[in-house]
């Protein structure tokens, strides 16, 4: 099937409050793992490429290439996206690789200048018939996290939506990347007012710290896009782990990579079921 649109996914989701699985992409193995989870969950997925990433692998290119091949391949919709990304380079390149969903991650400018140019790139991306994303509040490292002055407040993120024009929005409410231990503590009540203003999907970013139960409570409070990028890179360096310490002079990475790659599968499906 061809590359799904986020607003063939996103949007019936909103409306009928359901969440959507977003999970980050390492490397080739995580993406094969993320498409078959959701094959077998039958839920469609999004395929999230970060900056950082690109950075590993030396260009957006080959890696998005091959999570396209993937997500036209796949039996369910899958969108490939760009996430948290700042370059303009990169996500004018992201355009012209065919890419339908970015992330702008404009939080390191001044609030002025971050509006300015979401809403710029905002403009790009809808002529290009692509959905834009963006960040508003902090979302960071583990400390401070529950501080009440990083929560995103309900009236500037709809102002801020308002204002760029952006058809997705990650707003802080209490999760936090990366982590590894799942718990974060939510605030519920403030992601019940956030969508009550805001007139786009909301995005939890950091997910992977979040229990089961309170992803649940989550969509069911108001969120859409459920974004994990943690949870399946421990998994996967776990199995590697295990498959190394028990043979450890092993030298072919597929006796070590293809059980990384199943735990992954295994893990992802679980999410998406869980996940209403």
């Amino acid at each position: 099937m061809p590359l799904a649109h986020p607003a063939q996914v996103i949007t019936p989701a909103a409306a009928e409050g359901r969440g959507v699985g977003a999970f980050n992409v390492i490397q080739l193995e995580i993406a094969e793992a993320i498409v078959a989870a959701a094959e077998t969950a039958g839920r469609p997925v999004i395929l999230q490429i970060s900056e950082n990433c690109v950075k590993y692998h030396g260009g957006l290119t080959p890696i998005a290439k091959a999570c396209q091949a993937l997500a036209m391949d796949a039996a369910v919709p899958v969108v490939v996206h760009l996430d948290h990304a700042e370059s303009s380079e990169l996500i004018a390149l992201a355009f012209d690789l065919g890419f339908n969903s970015i992330m702008y991650d404009g939080s390191k400018l001044p609030d002025a200048a971050n509006r300015a140019s979401t809403a710029a790139i905002a403009t790009l991306a809808h002529a290009q018939d692509a959905w834009l994303e963006a960040e508003l509040g902090e979302i960071g490292g583990k400390d401070g996290v529950h501080a009440p002055g990083v929560r995103t407040n309900p009236a500037d993120a709809a102002q801020f939506v308002r204002d760029t024009g952006i058809d997705t929005l990650a707003v802080a409410v209490g999760s936090s990347h990366p982590m590894t231990a799942r718990s974060a503590e939510l605030d519920f009540g403030l992601i019940a007012a956030i969508h009550d203003e805001v007139p786009v999907p909301l995005v939890l970013d950091g997910s992977s710290g979040v229990p089961n139960a309170d992803l649940v409570r989550a969509v069911k409070a108001g969120m859409t896009k459920i974004n994990i990028a943690t949870l399946p890179s421990q998994h996967f360096s776990t199995a590697v782990r295990q498959v190394l310490m028990g043979h450890p002079d092993l030298v072919d990475t597929r006796k070590c990579f293809g059980p990384a790659r199943a735990a992954v599968a295994e893990a992802v499906t679980t999410l998406l079921k869980v996940i209403p």
